[in-house]
C-alpha cells in the first residue's frame, strides 16, 4: 500500500470516527454530512469521495462498531474457555462500553431507524453475537445454552440502558 492509499485509508477511518460520534449525539437524522465534515476537519465534498450518501456512511459506522464487539468476543474465546467463561466476556462488554460509548449509542438508535440496509446491518451484528455466545455457552457445556445466551443478551442491552441513562444502578454498581 503506497503513501496515498495509506492516507486514504486513515481519512476514511477518520471520517467513520468523526460520524460515529456525531450519529451519537444527535441521532442519525438530526445529523448532517457537513456535522461529521466539521468534526473529521474536513470539506463536506470529500466525505462523498469515501461514502455516496449518508446512510452508506451510517453503514460503514455499524460495521466499525458491530466487529469492535464482535473482535472483543472471539478474543476472550481464544484466551481459552475458563469457568468464568461468562464472566469474561461480560467484562469485554463493559471494556467496549466504557471505551467505545459513542459505538454504543449509535447501535441503540440504529435499532429504531426503519431503513432496510441500516435494519439487515443490525440483525446481522446482532445476530453475529448472538451465534457466537451461543456457540461458546454450548461448547463450554453451559446447561440450558440457549437460554443463558439469551439472559446474556438481555444484560448486556441492560447495560446499553445503563449507560446511556448514567443509571449505574441499573447494573448494581
Amino acid at each position: 500500500m503506497g503513501k496515498s492509499d495509506t492516507a486514504s485509508v486513515n481519512r476514511k477511518e477518520e471520517i467513520i470516527s468523526a460520524a460515529i460520534e456525531v450519529f451519537a449525539e444527535v441521532g442519525y437524522y438530526r445529523a448532517t454530512t457537513a456535522q461529521v465534515a466539521q468534526r473529521a476537519k474536513i470539506s463536506q465534498p470529500y466525505i462523498f469521495r469515501f461514502f455516496s450518501t449518508k446512510e452508506a456512511l451510517l453503514l460503514a459506522a455499524l460495521e466499525v462498531s458491530w466487529t469492535r464487539v464482535i473482535d472483543s468476543f472471539h478474543k476472550v474465546l481464544e484466551s481459552g474457555l475458563s469457568e468464568q467463561l461468562e464472566s469474561d466476556l461480560i467484562r469485554a462488554y463493559e471494556d467496549i462500553l466504557d471505551s467505545y460509548r459513542n459505538e454504543t449509542l449509535l447501535q441503540m438508535q440504529a435499532q429504531t431507524i426503519q431503513e432496510d440496509s441500516i435494519r439487515e446491518a443490525m440483525r446481522k451484528g446482532f445476530g453475529e453475537v448472538h451465534r457466537i455466545v451461543l456457540d461458546a455457552f454450548d461448547n463450554a457445556g453451559i446447561p440450558n445454552p440457549q437460554e443463558r445466551a439469551m439472559l446474556f443478551l438481555a444484560r448486556g442491552m441492560l447495560c446499553n440502558i445503563s449507560s446511556a441513562l448514567n443509571m449505574p444502578e441499573l447494573m448494581g454498581k
